[in-house]
Parts: structure tokens; sequence; C-alpha cells
């Protein structure tokens, strides 16, 4: 995994939002989204995965960066885009849903199984808080797909961020 102070491996991933209509798949940016300000990046191993809904569901349940537009959110696992789609409709996601259908960007975050339960090139649970400088500021992995970040800890480094900043 990387470490916090690193610099974030820039991505370009096809995905989906909210505000599309179902038959669009749009191109996301880490280096677009970081204009706007920081960014929070879930990755998670399968759409439709019990233990991954709750991951997905417990993150757009904070709403704490609904709050904020300048934080951009973006749920990134190995699945494709249509089944991107089908996940957010189903469990209402208010963020970004992006396909590294190859594991290549989980592979540069370092959280990357090349096989998990018979399934090829899957990300590892795990969570990303990246500054507009592209410097790492949270960094969170773990090996067991049924464990959850903390998310109090999320938000407590990105209220530092924005006191750093001075944006709070």
């Amino acid at each position: 995994m990387l470490h916090e102070g690193t610099t974030a491996p820039d991505f370009t991933l096809p995905g989906t939002s909210p505000t599309q209509d179902e038959t669009q798949v749009s191109e996301f940016t880490l280096e677009s989204a970081l204009q706007r300000g920081p960014v929070i990046v879930n990755f998670y191993l399968f759409d439709f995965h019990p233990e991954c809904t709750e991951n997905m569901c417990e993150l757009h349940d904070l709403a704490w960066f609904d709050l904020d537009e300048s934080i951009s959110v973006f749920g990134i696992s190995t699945d494709r885009s249509f089944s991107h789609r089908a996940f957010a409709e189903d469990e209402q996601l208010a963020f970004a849903l992006l396909s590294d259908s190859d594991g290549s960007i989980a592979d540069a975050y370092d959280v990357f199984y090349e096989e998990f339960n018979g399934h090829k090139q899957i990300a590892k649970r795990s969570v990303f808080l990246i500054d507009t400088d592209r410097t790492i500021r949270y960094a969170w992995c773990t090996e067991d797909p049924t464990v959850q970040p903390d998310w109090s800890a999320v938000k407590e480094a990105l209220d530092q961020l924005k006191t750093v900043e001075g944006t709070a």
C-alpha cells in the first residue's frame, strides 16, 4: 500500500455517476477532480458483494462530503461500468464508481490481489485521501475484506487537511 506523504498515481478511468443516464460511461481523472479539491479514493472488491455493499453504503451514508462540493469521492473496483451502474442504482450511491478493469490502478496504489477466491486481478479494500498536490494524506488497507475502514479517521484527516489549506 502507498503510504501517507507519497505522491498518488494519476489515473483516467471509465465510470458512471448518478448524474448520467444509464447508457453513459464517462472518463474520470484524478487530476481533474483535484482541481476542485481533495479526493477520497475507496477501492473495493466487487459490486453487490455483501461486505462491499456495506462499505459503499457506509461511505454514502456519511454525507459529510455532500456538504462540501470541493470533495470528490471515487469508488474503484475491477468490475465493469455497467455493473457499477446497476450497483449504484440499487444502493442509491451518490458518487462516481470507476472501472479499473485490468487492475492497473489498484496495482499502482499497491492494493491489488493477483487472485482472490478464484477471481483474478481484484482491488483490496482500501481508502486514500489525496490533497490537491496529489499527496496522500490518509492511507488505509486491509487484507481481510470483511474489515471496514474507520470513516471517522478519514474525516479527521480531511478536517486536518482543510485546516492546513485554510479552507475550513
